[in-house]
């Protein structure tokens, strides 16, 4: 649920930033296309949110240039929205500590060496930190495989690729 009302006239910075990114379906949107989703559609099949939602999320995050949309339809990360890569990697490793007993969801890697990377995505094999576009994710030792049968973008998205990489 987002915040009762709006900050925009106050002067706190987290009150301002939770306008734009402190929804759940927003941060959700984010984190897909970090991981290559760019299609509307393809957003509505991995997320599962009612289309309204999905529409007004994006228009947000396209208004704040968070994300920018193409002459293709596609949607994609802009410097702004690139940025945002600290903030979900340490709440992906916070859930994964607190709430995957299995261990991490999805493990992070050097793509150039295949070196796993830490939390602040420096690089146990050359010991570099890693920019966004050169990290690869694959399933981590808590992942555990659902349905047999996943739809065509959950699949894809579960198979080792490239951050910012597009699907198709």
């Amino acid at each position: 649920m987002a915040l009762p009302s709006t900050y925009a006239d106050r002067n706190c910075s987290l009150a301002r930033a939770l306008e734009v990114v402190g929804e759940r379906w927003t941060l959700l949107i984010v984190r897909d296309a970090f991981f290559g989703v760019r299609k509307f559609g393809d957003f509505a099949t991995q997320l599962g949110l009612p289309r309204a939602v999905l529409t007004n999320r994006l228009k947000l995050l396209v208004r704040e240039e968070v994300l920018e949309h193409n002459d293709n339809g596609d949607y994609q990360l802009t410097a702004k929205g690139l940025e945002l890569w600290p903030i979900l990697r340490a709440m992906m490793a916070w859930g994964d500590t607190h709430y995957s007993p299995a261990g991490d969801k999805r493990t992070f890697r050097h793509d150039a060496d295949g070196g796993l990377l830490d939390r602040d995505n420096r690089c146990g094999e050359c010991g570099g930190v890693v920019p966004v576009a050169d990290i690869r994710i694959e399933p981590g030792p808590g992942y555990v495989a659902g349905d047999t049968t996943p739809d065509p973008v959950s699949a894809r998205l579960n198979q080792p690729r490239r951050l910012l990489a597009p699907l198709w």
